[in-house]
């Protein structure tokens, strides 16, 4: 009996297992998540696919080959970090409210295999231009078009994908806000964020003429409500047993 009460209270004194170290991995994951989320689905894209140019867009990726596939290898390490941010953000705020926290993990797993498929999209899109004998049917016209279209696909999903992207920051938004070791506004953010991702997406499919005007709302939004929590995970992390009210 000694024994075991000596092991519970190691184990409540390990670093490695407090909620405050937990947060701070979270953190880490988190910016992780939105450096490599953001080279591989913005900075590239933006820099190399130039709109109904299928000609210029080839140029440009067969001229930075290297940026285009290391760009497809960051959205797939996204994903990946993604899903041990969740597993990292449950483990710390399930016993605030396990429904909530068991819903913001179902939301993750349901937008991973999106987007890891949505890179097949880039990868055909190079296949297209790698010159590959089997591809002789198609003119280079042909070919640079087809590229084109799997970009534009990808970028569609995406659209898809940013749904839940934005419906799991719901149901975080929610466990934040009733932890009471974590501030509330970084939650009420967390959820207008939400909000900002799925007008986005609905926006793409729907009134495409105002997406570029709702994509400022949706990145302001995001950057309040996303980067707001990685800096107070990583910056504060958790205070045990403190009401923030």
């Amino acid at each position: 009996m000694v024994l075991e009460n000596r092991l519970t209270v190691t184990k409540t004194k390990n670093p490695m297992t407090s909620p405050k170290k937990t947060a701070q991995i979270a953190g880490l994951l988190y910016l992780s998540l939105a450096i490599t989320g953001a080279f591989g689905i913005m900075y590239v894209p933006t820099a190399i696919i130039v709109p109904s140019d299928a000609m210029a867009t080839a140029k440009n990726i067969l001229s930075n080959e290297g940026l285009f596939r290391l760009s497809i290898v960051s959205q797939l390490v996204s994903q990946t970090i993604f899903v041990f941010l969740v597993m990292a953000l449950y483990q710390l705020l399930r016993d605030v409210d396990l429904k909530n926290a068991r819903l913001m993990v179902a939301l993750v797993v349901a937008a991973v295999p999106i987007a890891f498929l949505n890179t097949l999209n880039q990868v055909i899109a190079l296949r297209l231009l790698s010159g590959e004998t089997f591809l002789n049917v198609f003119d280079n016209n042909q070919r640079e078009a087809l590229t084109l279209v799997f970009l534009n696909l990808s970028n569609d999903g995406i659209a898809v994908a940013q749904v839940f992207w934005g419906l799991w920051l719901f149901p975080f938004g929610m466990l934040v806000i009733k932890s009471g070791f974590i501030p509330k506004w970084p939650g009420y953010l967390l959820i207008i964020a939400c909000f900002g991702y799925v007008l986005n997406s609905l926006a793409h499919f729907l009134f495409p003429a105002f997406v570029e005007l709702i994509s400022i709302f949706t990145a302001v939004a995001g950057m309040l409500g996303e980067f707001s929590i990685i800096l107070w995970f990583l910056i504060k992390g958790v205070r045990e047993q403190e009401n923030f009210g």
